[in-house]
């Protein structure tokens, strides 16, 4: 993921204005990134990336997610989420879209971004709520549905009282991603 300087920020190879491009010419950011997904500087070591694009059974995505939120690492989680999205089922899309919103609320909370994060949060609640009442599914895959709309509402609600303090920059509220991870599969 990117190479190293020549004094213009771009990665070795590439020329000024020409934009990163994965191996099927699609436009795509090469920059390392951190724990959060914010990009960092071209060479400076960052975070494995989760690869896209990825088919998983329900059960791993659920898995996989939890892992990666346990890590502290929900914009990560995002993306797992945002694979099954893209790939299940229609019936399903909704859920797993709800489910991917909550864990980029989480991303933009713990970057210290309170409105984005508590509107995300509340989004994605909503989402997994209607999804839940249409399906009637609210233990689907082992999921503790009830639950993570709980915990997305209580946390929106948290990060807009500045109950995490404020700590990030201009005084910004900011939560640990991992502290404040939702437990999918309940307590």
């Amino acid at each position: 993921m990117g190479g190293t300087g020549h004094g213009s920020g771009t990665p070795q190879g590439r020329t000024d204005g020409a934009r990163d491009r994965d191996a099927e010419g699609r436009a795509r950011n090469a920059r390392p990134r951190d724990g959060l997904g914010r990009p960092l500087p071209y060479g400076s070591p960052g975070v494995e990336r989760q690869p896209e694009g990825v088919v998983r059974t329900p059960e791993e995505t659920v898995a996989q997610a939890q892992a990666l939120l346990d890590a502290g690492k929900p914009f990560h989680a995002h993306e797992v989420f945002e694979d099954a999205w893209k790939s299940g089922p229609d019936e399903e899309r909704a859920l797993w879209r709800g489910l991917a919103q909550c864990a980029v609320g989480l991303t933009h909370a713990a970057r210290g971004n309170v409105t984005g994060g508590a509107r995300l949060l509340r989004r994605g609640a909503g989402a997994v709520a209607e999804w839940t009442a249409a399906s009637g599914r609210p233990g689907a895959y082992g999921m503790d549905l009830g639950g993570v709309v709980a915990w997305a509402r209580g946390l929106a609600d948290a990060v807009e009282a500045g109950a995490d303090g404020r700590d990030g920059a201009g005084g910004a509220v900011v939560v640990d991603a991992r502290a404040r991870a939702p437990r999918l599969y309940g307590t």
